[in-house]
């Protein structure tokens, strides 16, 4: 499953998953291809087309691919299954975010409830998401399924969590990593446990997988978080400001609140609680975050994630795969300059 030795190996950690990976995510999008489609609904496949197909990492079922292949292991396909899975709960969950965000741009094009409308959005994430729970069965194994099931449960808890917390500036860091775990982390746990499962793993094993595909989910959303507020990177496709303009109450700003002076504690209760924003608010909060060191400490707080994500490595097989779980792991916060 190795790419090929004569070509220079991709420089980011995800790229060289990639080709690693090339055979078996060559048969993922083949699958997802295939179970996309439908023939009393046409939209379904173009909704779904428009974003599986706008691009972006692919990065939650190359960790399944990867987790599976650390064992060198007859997987029968198992593996295949699990990595559309997880890609098709990862769309259905954007679709649904989108709407309730209503956000009109994901991964820098037009979101699908912007181009159709948001009914179309709604219904046709339902449809990837029984599809989902079609190809889990599949792999024939109880244990798969429950720990997709589970994750799709920790999804949406995790965005209502979001939903009644956006606004309130007394939510903590620990209910901030709450959200962080479910509208996340979740997803990227069960795609690295699964894969293990799927290997026919052992039960530590598992769980030392588990516990990497949450820290590194955790740390993931913090540096997006970070981002959100215009520290420089590889982009996150949407707008600077989304959070603020959502009223999303994330890390740099719990962090900015626990500095706050009464004056700044007034601009946030304002922009944020109740939502009221004008022309230079935006400005105002990043030099806010600035004079606290906001954003540095959600860097700082990414970076202990990603190290407790190399510590659940510590006990797996040597593999190439898992040096290159562990760059990717660096990678997350080495993408912020």
């Amino acid at each position: 499953m190795s790419p090929d030795t004569a070509r220079p190996a991709p420089a980011r950690p995800h790229d060289r998953l990639a080709a690693w990976l090339a055979d078996d995510m060559a048969a993922v999008n083949d699958l997802i291809a295939g179970r996309m489609a439908s023939r009393h609904a046409p939209r379904i496949p173009e909704v779904t087309a428009h974003l599986i197909e706008a691009g972006g990492k692919r990065l939650r079922p190359l960790l399944a691919l990867a987790a599976a292949r650390l064992f060198e292991t007859d997987l029968e396909g198992r593996h295949i299954r699990l990595a559309a899975t997880v890609e098709f709960i990862h769309t259905a969950t954007l679709l649904h975010d989108d709407v309730v965000d209503e956000s009109a741009r994901r991964r820098g094009r037009p979101t699908a409830n912007l181009l159709w409308d948001n009914k179309s959005s709604v219904l046709v994430g339902d449809y990837l998401f029984a599809r989902a729970f079609q190809l889990s069965v599949e792999t024939g194994n109880l244990r798969i399924l429950d720990i997709l099931a589970e994750a799709s449960a920790t999804l949406a808890e995790g965005e209502v969590l979001q939903l009644t917390a956006a606004g309130d500036l007394s939510t903590t860091e620990a209910v901030y990593l709450q959200i962080v775990r479910g509208k996340t982390a979740a997803l990227f746990a069960a795609a690295t446990e699964g894969g293990a499962v799927a290997a026919g793993a052992g039960a530590d094993h598992a769980a030392a997988l588990r516990n990497y595909g949450d820290a590194l989910g955790i740390a993931f959303q913090m540096v997006d978080d970070f981002l959100d507020y215009g520290g420089a990177g590889d982009g996150i496709g949407k707008d600077i400001g989304d959070d603020f303009r959502e009223g999303k109450i994330t890390l740099p700003v719990i962090r900015a609140l626990a500095a706050a002076d009464e004056d700044e504690r007034a601009f946030w209760k304002r922009c944020i609680g109740r939502g009221q924003q004008q022309d230079g608010d935006l400005e105002r909060a990043l030099a806010i975050l600035a004079r606290h060191g906001a954003l540095a400490a959600t860097r700082t707080a990414a970076l202990e994630w990603v190290a407790r994500a190399k510590t659940s490595l510590a006990g797996l097989p040597e593999h190439p795969l898992r040096d290159m779980l562990a760059d990717l792991a660096d990678y997350v916060v080495e993408r912020v300059v």
